[in-house]
């Protein structure tokens, strides 16, 4: 039987997934697992570990690269969580333009006091905001959650502009017409009286929103960053934002320098904490793993290329390996020094890692997993 653990509380519309295997916090030795928070760093990997899934998009709670070396597969679940982050963006974009935080927090100070409805239309002037309409949206990376921010704000009557030097085909059929595609992030600061980032925390995006960067954009600017904290420098958004630089910072990841200065809006990560986004993150990663350890099929992975078939023949061979030359020849060498017809064979690499699924007519001896594995460059083989 299947064994998959669970390290959080994950949606209950998850269990249909995984009938007929066992899934629990209490699993032992697990062949899969579901997460989404925990710190996975020091978690000791059994021989059995397939693959991990993160109900959601992020992953650096887990040690990736590590697990890629192990081949375990690690899946995340982008788009699941895309409309409940897009619906947060659309609300701090009418909070970066009007003062409605800073008029409600004024209101309570004055719940007591006489005339109440006087003082409210005298004291309203000092929160006096400007409409989004007419004003220009950049949206720094266009994935599932930029594209819909963009075709949003643009129907909301917003001039919009987009930049992602890795803007897939697919994903540019999904935008507006009407949204431009900007060649540089600097056009995309130049011009937006807006910005909103939709990128991942890597070695090149960590503090992206820096002194020479927000100083390329328009004064007073609003910069909106729901994606990861580390991607702006906390002590240049401050200044900007005590300068007039930038006219609002609002983030979904809190900053003890950024807490109570003002014109920083610090919202406690709620971009994907809508039952709706939970449900989708959890069946999404529940059935991309379930897959995988049933068919070795891979569909959004972290740190394997996407790989799947149709099933053919008897007996499906799956080959984690090195990116590099002359595997795939050595591989159907020992398929075929057994004697067996491959049905349908497919490799495909990303960075330094590759995988193989070879799908053969026959059922296959366990000395052939053996004579795969033993060729350098491999990683794991799994025969199904």
């Amino acid at each position: 039987m299947t064994r998959i653990l669970k390290l959080n509380a994950i949606s209950p519309l998850a269990d249909g997934v995984f009938a007929g295997c066992e899934y629990s916090d209490s699993v032992k030795n697990p062949d899969g697992i579901m997460v989404r928070s925990a710190a996975m760093a020091d978690y000791e990997t059994g021989a059995n570990l397939l693959a991990v899934a993160r109900a959601g998009a992020g992953t650096n709670n887990i040690p990736v690269a590590a697990y890629a070396e192990k081949g375990i597969v690690v899946f995340n679940t982008p788009g699941a969580n895309a409309n409940a982050v897009k619906e947060l963006v659309l609300c701090e974009l009418f909070l970066g333009g009007r003062k409605i935080i800073d008029a409600v927090e004024w209101v309570k100070t004055v719940k007591n006091e006489e005339n109440l409805s006087k003082l409210v239309e005298k004291g309203k002037s000092k929160f006096v905001g400007g409409e989004i309409y007419g004003k220009t949206l950049g949206v720094i990376g266009l994935g599932a959650i930029g594209i819909a921010v963009a075709n949003a704000a643009y129907a909301l009557g917003m001039n919009v502009i987009g930049v992602d030097p890795y803007l897939s085909t697919a994903n540019a059929l999904l935008l507006n017409p009407a949204v431009k595609v900007a060649a540089t992030r600097e056009e995309v600061y130049a011009k937006a009286d807006y910005i909103t980032v939709h990128v991942p925390l890597t070695p090149d995006t960590k503090g992206l929103f820096n002194r020479q960067t927000i100083s390329q954009m328009k004064d007073g600017a609003v910069l909106i960053n729901n994606s990861r904290g580390e991607l702006a420098d906390a002590d240049a958004v401050k200044e900007a934002l005590e300068s007039g630089k930038l006219g609002r910072y609002i983030t979904d990841f809190p900053d003890a320098k950024l807490i109570d200065v003002p014109n920083a809006i610090c919202v406690p990560h709620l971009g994907a904490s809508t039952p709706e986004a939970e449900d989708n993150c959890a069946v999404m990663a529940a059935r991309q793993l379930k897959d995988y350890i049933d068919n070795g099929n891979i569909v959004n992975s972290v740190n394997y290329p996407s790989v799947t078939a149709e099933r053919e023949g008897k007996a499906r061979i799956c080959i984690h390996h090195k990116n590099v030359a002359n595997m795939i020849a050595q591989f159907t060498a020992a398929v075929s020094k057994k004697g067996l017809n491959i049905a349908n064979m497919t490799d495909k690499s990303k960075g330094d890692y590759a995988y193989c699924i070879i799908d053969v007519d026959s059922e296959v001896d366990p000395s052939l997993a053996a004579d795969i594995a033993a060729i350098d460059g491999v990683i794991r083989v799994r025969v199904i």
